[in-house]
């Protein structure tokens, strides 16, 4: 099943066509990405959907799975996002609401639990080309497992 997600992410972002490269208000990306946190090694793949809503400001709330060595874990994240810059490369800082759910034994009794705090990071999107960009993040998420990590994959402006 996440071979297929990934495989319908990959298919989406490679058909897509771009409309707009800028920051202005009402433009749209769609952001794939995997994951990877520096304390615990896990690996994960998301995908956000990111909104500027004035001039230099986004919304981008996203959804991620990890995959951790035993049970499951998700995130979701809504992150404010103010860009520093415009052109082909875009540098923002980000910060916003983080919840993950955890369980450390999903095919039994096990340990469930249910964090929400912040996050913060800064980011950077850099067009490949005009359907096309590359995003990148390092962020800090305060719920446990108090994770810093980095985030890359692919932007499509919609």
């Amino acid at each position: 099943m996440q071979k297929a997600l990934l495989i319908f992410f990959f298919t989406f972002m490679l058909s897509m066509v771009a409309v707009a490269q800028t920051q202005d208000q009402g433009n749209a990306r769609f952001h794939g990405y995997g994951t990877y946190g520096l304390q615990y090694h896990n690996f994960g793949v998301g995908a956000g959907l990111e909104y500027f809503f004035v001039d230099k400001f986004a919304f981008m709330p996203s959804f991620t799975f990890v995959f951790p060595p035993v049970g499951n874990e998700s995130n979701f994240s809504a992150d404010l996002r103010y860009y520093l810059s415009e052109g082909p490369s875009q540098l923002y800082f980000m910060a916003g609401y983080s919840q993950t759910w955890q369980n450390t034994q999903p095919d039994g009794v096990g340990t469930r639990r249910n964090n929400k705090g912040a996050n913060m990071g800064v980011g950077a999107y850099i067009r490949i080309t005009e359907g096309i960009g590359l995003s990148t993040e390092f962020r800090f998420q305060s719920p446990y497992p108090r994770e810093v990590g980095f985030r890359v994959g692919f932007a499509i402006p919609l």
